[in-house]
């Protein structure tokens, strides 16, 4: 079979051959052919390894294992491991058969069954058969020792509750001289200590000594070829005991006392020019690291990670690293002394190997070490691959905004990494950078001017340019008239059209983008001012954006040459220097820790929470999107709210007062509509649509409509007709010339849930002319004495109905019914009069930090919604 398979040339005639074996199988297993079914359970398990369906073999796994000889039984054992797991129902059929195997004479048998339990246990199987597996931990045989202790792992990993009833077994264990064994041993006390806290202490009290012992005598033992690898004892028996130790010393202070001496004896006389001396090393420094302090041992294994950064080999120098990492938490100063080291690795042509090493040299850094660590990673930013620029300029602005010694020294090197590799740097770092000039009043003539210089090298780095045109178009007259010297700089001579010349350069760079070449805009504009004499040239580089594509572009440079050539008097008042930014609000702001805005209205805006709907005391305002959050929402609904919308307080305080502020309310309220000048004949009436008087009350209450849509209006009388066209542009709300309609039929309110804790009120009403459409208010009161907090509402129903749920009038239900939460559905009915009502609900909120969640189905709609 397997010659035919492997002589396939296509998938398609691979399956035709599967399909005719699985057949011949099938037929044999029909037949209940006896001679051939340890056979075919092989061919099962080739078909099954290339990925078809084997299922239907399962079953004759088990008739193998019940069979009385080895062979079958391998074979039985083998296929049950493979083609089926612990969440197969057909094992535990098989459960019997493996308690008959593990009682069973043959050694080799009984092997075969704990080989099987260990690979496809189930909690139910540990339970069953764990009393036989204790037994085995004891058997003559130090194979069958051996094989129990695996076995015993996967049980205590399905049932921990069996680790305490196999606590002496595993002790006895470690005093086992056969390496098998122990081996086996010390992984399973290493389990057990994970996962029962009793099991760990024994271990503590009656077995450390032991185990010193033990890693002792590996440590100094003579050559022993059977265990011998690369001349070291069994460095597989020595990292598993290292792991042991590194378990029971953690967070216990006199363990840790009693290992010390080993490890550092293990540290010092293991050979590291090995491969399998270096693991039992990184062991031993990890058990170092783990247990309680030993300053002496700590520096030790440091120096043993320091020697591994040295080596050769890409696996030993990545491990060093990673240890390095947990270890600088614990011995800042023994790590500091490899940072020559480290800062090596930041070079390294290995990509993993930098990336971790620059993370460490991150870590390393403090007020100490800033310049010299710095230096280094400017230095090596200028000859770094591409693709690791990204990351290394992160990380050494980083550096930078954390530790400034002082802020020249900040700038000098920001504008290095700028310089350098500008494209990588985010948005936020420059922004910090330029927040940073502005408080530095005495740096702002050497900033200027160092960023002339380094623009002029390095005009392809975007950040660069950005920051830069800033500051030029800021303190232009302090780089042409060289303020504020410093002694460490070289004079420059800067005249005020090589100041521009920077900024033309910088704005006719195709490759730059759009935040860039507006920021040039405002820089040439503020320049305008302040060289009269370029006035004009800069008025011409403007003028050539007018037809610009970029809408952004086109409409400053139309705005700004306005104001460069018709508005002289007011241009250098508009071009004034920016304010001081306040740097700690900014650092609070990148921080998350202030709020982006504060507000300044008076009074105290309306606490609003996300999701909640805004209050409806004013329905045009949400409808135009024209409200402000800090603003005051009125506290009732009154039929001003057109002229607290429009800012016009028509109030008839004076003749003359009520004229202008008239007039003004037209103003607004054409612009708001995009009308124009009104006409004449219209103005009166616009005006009487503006005034509060009861003869036009009208559209007042044509909006009132909007604001309580469950509510019908009585007919009004007709209004004036310079009405009419202003309410067609917001969408026909004018009256409508129908006659007078009554109000649609009343429902009763129902208790459409109601728990221990919970009840929710339905209260109904219908749209006139519109009765497939019901209008649900939904009421929900606390009836236990917690707050419920995060509260949510979710509604579902059938496909002919429809549902359009609004925002809950909070998220937060008060105790003990002393306040409610409201909240508004609509439903349409596509089979109205032919079928009812029905929704499921869903409520979610918290109690004392707990989510709970109540559902339930709703049936008792009144008929005829």
């Amino acid at each position: 079979m397997i010659r035919s398979i492997r002589a396939c040339k296509t998938a398609a005639e691979e399956r035709a051959v599967v399909r005719k074996e699985c057949a011949a199988i099938r037929a044999a297993i029909s037949e209940n052919d006896q001679d051939y079914r340890h056979r075919n359970l092989a061919k099962l398990m080739f078909i099954h390894m290339l990925g078809y369906p084997t299922h239907f073999g399962q079953m004759e796994c088990l008739k193998l294992i019940a069979s009385p000889g080895f062979p079958e039984k391998r074979i039985g054992y083998l296929g049950l491991m493979l083609l089926l797991d612990e969440r197969q129902e057909v094992l535990m059929l098989v459960t019997n058969s493996i308690k008959q195997d593990l009682n069973h004479t043959n050694q080799y048998i009984v092997g075969l069954a704990l080989c099987a339990l260990g690979n496809i246990c189930s909690s139910e199987m540990a339970r069953d058969l764990a009393p036989e597996v204790e037994r085995l931990l004891q058997f003559r045989d130090p194979n069958i020792r051996k094989k129990a202790a695996l076995c015993t792992i996967r049980i205590i990993k399905k049932v921990p509750d069996l680790a305490e009833n196999f606590i002496n077994p595993a002790a006895a264990l470690l005093k086992e001289k056969h390496h098998g064994v122990l081996l086996t041993g010390v992984q399973l006390c290493t389990d057990m200590c994970k996962v029962s806290t009793e099991a760990l202490e024994y271990f503590r009290k009656k077995c450390i000594d032991g185990l010193v012992k033990v890693l002792k005598d590996l440590a100094n033992s003579p050559y022993a070829p059977e265990y011998d690898i690369s001349g070291i004892t069994d460095p597989f028996l020595q990292i598993r005991l290292l792991r042991l130790l590194r378990v029971l010393g953690q967070g216990d202070a006199d363990t840790s006392d009693t290992m010390n001496d080993i490890l550092a004896q293990v540290a010092t006389k293991t050979e590291s020019n090995k491969n399998a001396g270096n693991a039992i090393l990184y062991e031993c420094v990890a058990t170092i690291m783990s247990i309680e302090d030993n300053s002496g041992l700590r520096v030790l294994a440091v120096n043993i990670l320091g020697r591994f950064l040295s080596s050769r080999d890409n696996n030993i120098r990545y491990v060093a690293l990673n240890m390095l990492m947990k270890a600088i938490t614990l011995d800042t100063q023994a790590v500091q002394r490899q940072r020559a080291t480290i800062l090596e690795c930041v070079k390294d042509p290995d990509a993993s190997i930098r990336k971790r090493a620059l993370e460490l040299v991150y870590l390393l850094v403090n007020e100490s070490n800033v310049k010299p660590l710095t230096k280094e990673l400017v230095d090596y930013l200028e000859v770094s691959d591409q693709e690791f620029k990204g990351d290394l300029t992160a990380k050494i602005c980083s550096i930078v905004e954390k530790f400034p010694p002082e802020k020249i020294w900040y700038i000098d090197q920001m504008l290095k990494v700028l310089s350098e590799a500008g494209n990588y740097v985010k948005d936020e770092v420059w922004h910090a950078l330029i927040v940073v000039i502005t408080n530095a009043s005495n740096l702002h003539g050497y900033t200027v001017r160092s960023l002339y210089k380094a623009v002029q090298k390095a005009g392809e780095q975007e950040t660069l340019v950005r920051v830069a045109v800033w500051c030029i178009g800021e303190y232009g007259e302090m780089l042409v008239g060289s303020a504020g010297v410093l002694d460490i700089e070289d004079p420059i001579t800067v005249t005020e059209a090589d100041a521009v010349d920077v900024v033309e350069a910088a704005i006719k760079r195709h490759s730059l983008d759009l935040t860039t070449r507006a920021m040039c805009l405002i820089a040439l504009l503020k320049l305008s001012s302040r060289f009269p004499s370029c006035s004009k040239r800069i008025n011409d580089i403007v003028l050539h954006h007018k037809g610009s594509l970029v809408l952004e572009l086109q409409q400053r440079a139309i705005e700004f040459s306005s104001i460069i050539g018709r508005h002289e008097k007011i241009r250098s008042a508009l071009v004034e220097r920016m304010p001081v930014l306040d740097e700690v609000t900014y650092t609070g702001r990148r921080a998350g820790s202030v709020p982006a805005a504060v507000s300044t209205s008076q009074g105290a805006p309306p606490s609003i929470p996300n999701g909640v709907a805004k209050p409806t005391s004013a329905p045009l305002v949400d409808l135009l999107d024209l409200s402000s959050d800090d603003t005051p929402a009125p506290s009732s609904f009154r039929g001003d709210f057109l002229q607290d919308l429009l800012g016009v307080d028509v109030s008839p305080a004076s003749s003359q007062g009520t004229n202008q502020t008239q007039k003004s309310g037209t103003d607004v309220l054409l612009d708001l509509l995009s009308i124009g000048t009104p006409p004449a004949h219209s103005s009166s009436s616009t005006l009487d649509m503006l005034s509060p008087s009861q003869d036009n009350k009208s559209s007042v209450d044509i909006l009132n409509t909007l604001a309580s849509p469950s509510t019908t209006p009585s007919a009004q009388a007709s209004s004036p007709a310079g009405i009419s066209p202003m309410m067609d542009l917001l969408d026909g709300f004018g009256p409508s010339p129908a006659g007078p309609e009554t109000n649609g039929p009343t429902y009763p309110s129902v208790v459409a849930f109601e728990s221990s804790s919970l009840k929710m009120t339905f209260n109904f009403s219908k749209e006139p002319g519109n009765p497939q459409t019901t209008l649900i208010e939904a009421q929900f009161a606390n009836k236990s004495p917690n707050i419920y907090s995060n509260f949510v509402f979710l509604a579902a129903v059938p496909k002919f109905l429809q549902l359009h749920l609004e925002p809950g009038s909070s998220n937060t239900l008060p105790a003990s019914g002393n306040g409610s939460i409201t909240q508004k559905l609509r439903v349409s009915n596509s089979q109205h009069g032919k079928k009812s009502l029905v929704m499921r609900i869903r409520i979610n909120y918290k109690v004392n930090d707990k989510d709970v969640l109540e559902e339930g189905q709703i049936n008792n709609f009144p008929r005829g919604l």
